[in-house]
């Protein structure tokens, strides 16, 4: 009698990939979910509460209602060896979404509006609303973008 694997089962054994966006300056040499104790002291000093507990109680960044000021107090409060000031603080960027109120035609800017860096900028076309545009050069994946946007078509992501 032959037994058939349920790899199901065996899938909850291997390492899944990690989708969420984790707070700036976290080492890239480490597995964030082994070396994170969830101790909550980085969400707890961010000052603009963008830091959350997220799934499995590991932090996570939301742009929901807030941008990050890379204040870098979320990585001066950590007790384990998670973070590195020398390196960038992250590599995220903003991607504008088809769900944007120019691509229906609505003349809308508050993305732009909320940018300090000045990444985002609209191109005039004859007839159409100006469209976004992102320079990625100039983005620093803040999210100051996201939370204004009445259509919620923008979304910070690692770069593909």
């Amino acid at each position: 009698m032959t037994q058939s694997i349920n790899h199901s089962r065996r899938n909850l054994f291997r390492r899944r990939k990690d989708n969420a966006l984790r707070p700036p300056w976290v080492r890239d040499d480490i597995e964030f979910t082994d070396v994170c104790t969830r101790c909550s002291a980085c969400v707890e000093v961010c000052e603009t509460q963008i830091i959350i507990k997220g799934d499995g109680g590991f932090p996570e960044v939301s742009f929901k209602d807030n941008e990050c000021t890379f204040c870098m107090l979320c990585a001066k409060a950590c007790p384990e060896h998670i973070f590195d000031l020398a390196q960038t603080p992250w590599s995220y960027q903003a991607h504008i979404q088809q769900s944007c109120l120019t691509f229906q035609g609505i003349w809308c800017q508050s993305c732009k509006d909320a940018c300090e860096p000045r990444a985002i900028s609209f191109v005039f076309n004859i007839g159409q609303a100006p469209r976004p545009q992102i320079d990625l050069e100039l983005c620093t994946g803040c999210g100051a973008c996201v939370a204004p946007c009445p259509s919620k078509a923008i979304e910070i992501t690692r770069p593909t």
